[in-house]
């Protein structure tokens, strides 16, 4: 409904009027208040990390067994009852040192029936050389024909074959009857005792392992696509269960000719000097042949952002975050560090996991 030309007039006055009565109080109409400044985000030390500078290394990934390089598996040379054992598990032994004894009273008679034959032997032969002199004294008188003195020639050489294979008989009984004594190869530490007192063993069975802890060895395998990188001499970085945090090195020493059927590995072999005997055989080892090492600035893959075309972090500056652009350059797979070729500098604080997430420009305020 149209309000009339009265009305109207006399709206008019009424909003004049009340401009004069401000006036005249010297007050003016209040502007709205301004937006207020947006709050700051506070974020823990965990959603941080610091640009440092520390050793990146590159290359294949390794994995496999430590062994021994110089073992021994000692094993019976004669059948018997093992009538003592002297060696356990664990047990330093010199070369020469008294493993176990088996039993050796049959092997001794076997000795002294060895020994009687070559006495039997050697009379006959002595026997056999008086007559071939007797026969040669009476040819030279006539009384004999020559052909005797050649069946004299004969029978003292069968004489002497009867000597040397009883000699042969006795030297292999008394070989036999020193195989009963068990003793260690070489120096080491038993690895493995199969054998207890009373066992009966055979010939090839086994009695016990030494090994020499200071030649360890890690046996090894690499991918196929990486036998670019393997050779002769080049290092190896590996760490082993049961040392946490503490890195081994190695050098390869030979490289198998012939890749694994099924796996496509190629299996390689690294020297592992062990001073003091710290490493053990048998333990697992993971590693890499470092192709490429140096010390430059590194950072965790989770403080970086790779969704666009260009790599880029969050940087905590002045309470605000801001986003950084970063050339990257080695890329360590093995603990997830990347190197930072360039757009930060040592010191730096960045954001990570969710906290990357958050825009730049945005405030924060670090909690103690």
């Amino acid at each position: 409904m149209t309000s009339s030309p009265y009305l109207r007039g006399r709206l008019v006055v009424a909003g004049a009027l009340s401009v004069a009565l401000l006036a005249a109080c010297g007050k003016t109409p209040e502007p709205e208040a301004s937006a207020s400044a947006p709050a700051a985000i506070e974020i823990g030390r965990e959603d941080l990390v610091t640009v440092s500078r520390a050793e990146i290394s590159v290359g294949p990934l390794v994995s496999g067994e430590l062994r021994a390089a110089r073992e021994a598996t000692v094993r019976a040379e004669v059948s018997g009852s093992v009538l003592q054992v002297s060696a356990e598990e664990g047990q330093s032994v010199r070369q020469g040192t008294l493993l176990a004894r088996i039993e050796d009273q049959t092997l001794r008679e076997a000795v002294a029936s060895a020994q009687s034959d070559v006495r039997s032997a050697e009379l006959s032969l002595e026997v056999a050389q008086r007559e071939l002199q007797r026969t040669e004294t009476l040819v030279k008188a006539g009384a004999l024909a020559e052909r005797d003195t050649d069946l004299a020639r004969s029978a003292v050489s069968a004489a002497q074959a009867q000597v040397d294979a009883g000699r042969s008989r006795l030297a292999s009984a008394r070989e036999q009857v020193s195989n009963a004594t068990v003793v260690s190869p070489m120096n080491g530490i038993v690895s493995r005792r199969r054998v207890s007192q009373g066992d009966v063993v055979s010939p090839g069975t086994e009695l016990f392992a030494v090994i020499d802890p200071s030649s360890m060895r890690l046996e090894a395998s690499v991918s196929s696509i990486d036998l670019h990188a393997i050779s002769v001499g080049v290092p190896v970085m590996f760490e082993v269960r049961g040392f946490p945090g503490q890195q081994f090195e190695g050098r390869i020493e030979r490289v198998s000719p012939t890749a694994d059927p099924t796996t496509r590995q190629v299996p390689i072999f690294v020297t592992v000097p062990n001073k003091g005997g710290r490493l053990l055989a048998g333990l697992f080892a993971e590693g890499r042949i470092t192709r490429e090492s140096r010390q430059t600035l590194v950072l965790p893959e989770s403080a970086i952002n790779m969704t666009g075309e260009t790599p880029w972090v969050a940087r905590v500056r002045d309470n605000t975050v801001e986003r950084v652009d970063v050339k990257i350059g080695l890329r360590d797979e093995q603990t997830e560090r990347v190197e930072i070729a360039s757009g930060l500098a040592e010191g730096d604080q960045l954001l990570v996991g969710a906290a990357r997430g958050m825009t730049p420009g945005t405030p924060v305020r670090i909690r103690n």
